[in-house]
């Protein structure tokens, strides 16, 4: 078992936009080992949220996004006892950032009717104008954390 805690890697940046950010959503969004596909979904989705958005980089567009969806809050379990309490802690900005892409990608696969890069272009649009069900999420934990603050006392 580690002593320590592992250190943490550095993400390359992706070939188009020079962006780590852009490379982790890309390794996301790719299943089955398919990197090519996955990069054009992201890509083609960026692209898109940049015209329909009005922002003229889509890097902007995408930090904006991120900035939207990322909790600040969430709960974790906490054993006291023989109880088990759910305790509100603060979110670091790469899990933020993680938490975010994840139920971007989430809830733009779970849509139907559309290429994925559509449905992607829609969800990362919708979280740009401060909507949408990745919203809906963030606000769900924010008040997950909120209903539990009596036991931030047990934080470690």
């Amino acid at each position: 078992m580690r002593r320590r805690r592992a250190e943490r890697r550095e993400v390359p940046p992706d070939p188009k936009y020079n962006s780590p950010m852009v490379h982790r959503f890309i390794a996301i969004v790719m299943t089955h080992g398919q990197k090519s596909v996955a990069e054009k979904i992201v890509y083609n989705a960026l692209e898109l949220l940049a015209q329909k958005s009005g922002e003229e980089n889509a890097i902007k567009a995408l930090n904006k996004v991120l900035d939207n969806v990322r909790p600040r809050l969430e709960v974790k379990p906490r054993r006291v006892g023989g109880a088990t309490y759910q305790v509100p802690v603060e979110v670091s900005v790469p899990r933020g950032n993680s938490l975010a892409l994840r139920w971007i990608r989430d809830y733009a696969r779970n849509k139907k009717g559309k290429p994925m890069q559509a449905k992607l272009a829609e969800e990362l649009l919708m979280a740009y104008k401060g909507e949408g069900s990745a919203m809906k999420k963030r606000d769900e934990v924010h008040k997950m954390a909120e209903a539990n603050k009596a036991f931030s006392h047990l934080r470690w």
